[in-house]
């Protein structure tokens, strides 16, 4: 019974991970610290992501609250609900735990980024997701 239960979970985080990777296009994620924070049951994953321009990264949701920097170039990011935010070079933005977003870059340069989850331990990073209809 185990072994069902363990086979099923897999197929079901390789097909999350299916959808998500057909959602993404030209977006490169390099994680470069995971590590345990003083919150019990949480982690911090910081990453630089690249946005190659017509680079897009489909509706998803984490668990867990991402922050980020965008060092160069500029991102249109998407929140469901939310009006279209374009962040430029020397910009942040955050999206809270479990919004659907996604962002795409619609420039002629690629967008440099630095990504810091605090997630809760355990869980895949993103989880694809449908935006709700507006």
């Amino acid at each position: 019974m185990k072994t069902a239960r363990h086979l099923i979970m897999g197929m079901l985080l390789t097909a999350s991970a299916s959808v998500c990777l057909s959602q993404t296009v030209g977006v490169t994620r390099t994680e470069v610290l995971k590590s345990d924070i003083s919150v019990p049951g949480r982690e911090a994953v910081v990453s630089r992501v690249t946005v190659l321009p017509g680079g897009k990264l489909g509706w998803h949701t984490h668990p867990g609250d991402e922050i980020a920097y965008v060092e160069s170039g500029a991102l249109k990011v998407l929140v469901a609900g939310n009006p279209e935010r374009e962040v430029a070079s020397g910009g942040s933005f955050v999206v809270p735990a479990g919004a659907i977003h996604g962002v795409r870059n619609d420039g002629n340069v690629p967008v440099q980024l630095v990504t810091v989850h605090v997630v809760r331990k355990g869980e895949p990073l993103a989880t694809p997701a449908v935006p709700p209809t507006q």
